[in-house]
């Protein structure tokens, strides 16, 4: 390596120092956040790296060889981010997928709000696919500590977000996240345990080629997505279909290739799901704020994501994400349109 190449290496910890003085409120508390967050990504990309070594280890799932129990890998995920965010202080209210309420920290002076899944796309662990973390952060409007007024307090639309952000736990380990002030990604170096700025500025290209859904629901979608999944499969080179179609199952991983390449994911209602399956707090919001960030577009099919009001904690809306060309696209055929009239031709 270089001495041009050493310099240009920037650690996770100094890129936030760096950035601090450019957040609405640089005290310091929403950097320290973020790298709490960072160590507990670590902590849980160590096990996701020895789950394929269980059974050789002979921990059965009930206890191991001390007598003590083994948790399963995505509730050791939700243990480790609730001890990484309650001991910074930084944060008294937070929210787990696993979680049916919040969760209130014993520190009643934090300033912030976090919401997140601790380890998406799980079902995926025994057959070695990616898996990831989601986070979403909110600054609190008040110090009241009484349970309602949190929970409502926890109920944000997602333009109030101050931070967003994912972990990819894949064949590298990438940290991607946006203070409202652009995208950027790092990847985890395991030999010195940190993570360094990869991606810096990741734009997402306006469209791409690539779609990706659960195409096997093809019978239960309206009328409007399988009309333009049909279009998505045309020939025509001047938006370059037909497209390819890539899905992974692990919402971490099919955006960060979106991200990357561009395209659109896509997991809308059904007749059996009419309100889709994703959850707007923990899922939807901050991955729309990411893909924002980046140029793209996220929406319901019809409304911005960002803008949408939240009425639960766990509240599930369809999504569909991704280049903005290609949003605006699949909007345009939900509403019976066809292809969007304003989109410009290639990428």
């Amino acid at each position: 390596m270089s001495d041009a190449q050493r310099k240009q290496i920037m650690t996770l910890s100094q890129f936030i120092i760096e950035r601090e003085r450019s957040f609405p409120y640089a005290s310091g508390e929403l950097s320290r956040l973020l790298r709490d967050i960072s160590l507990a990504s670590r902590l849980i990309n160590r096990e996701v790296s020895k789950a394929g070594l269980v059974d050789i280890l002979g921990i059965t799932g009930k206890s191991n060889v001390h007598g003590e129990q083994v948790k399963k890998l995505d509730d050791f995920a939700h243990r480790e981010m609730i001890s990484a965010l309650s001991m910074g202080g930084e944060c008294s209210i937070l929210g787990s997928e696993e979680e049916k309420d919040i969760i209130r920290v014993a520190s009643t002076s934090g300033k912030y709000i976090v919401l997140f899944d601790p380890l998406d796309g799980s079902s995926n662990i025994d057959v070695n696919v990616s898996l990831g973390t989601i986070f979403s952060i909110y600054r609190r409007s008040s110090e009241s500590t009484d349970l309602e007024h949190q929970r409502k307090e926890a109920l944000r639309k997602g333009l109030k977000q101050v931070a967003a952000g994912y972990v990819l736990y894949g064949s590298s380990t990438m940290l991607v996240y946006t203070t409202g002030r652009g995208v950027n990604g790092f990847t985890l170096d395991t030999s010195i345990g940190e993570y360094l700025l990869s991606h810096p500025d990741m734009q997402i290209p306006k469209r791409g080629k690539y779609y990706s859904t659960n195409q096997g629901y093809y019978s239960l979608y309206e009328q409007g997505m399988q009309d333009y999944l049909q279009y998505l499969q045309g020939e025509d080179e001047v938006t370059h279909r037909p497209y390819s179609l890539r899905y992974i199952g692990t919402l971490v991983a099919d955006i960060h290739r979106t991200l990357l390449y561009g395209g659109i994911f896509m997991y809308p209602a059904t007749r059996t799901a009419p309100k889709g399956k994703l959850r707007l707090m923990y899922e939807c919001n901050p991955m729309a704020l990411i893909i924002e960030q980046a140029g793209g577009l996220a929406s319901d099919g019809r409304n911005r994501i960002l803008e949408l009001e939240p009425r639960e904690l766990h509240e599930r809306v369809p999504l569909f994400i991704g280049s903005e060309h290609d949003v605006l696209d699949a909007q345009s055929f939900l509403a019976g349109n066809g292809p969007y009239q304003g989109t410009e031709n290639g990428s």
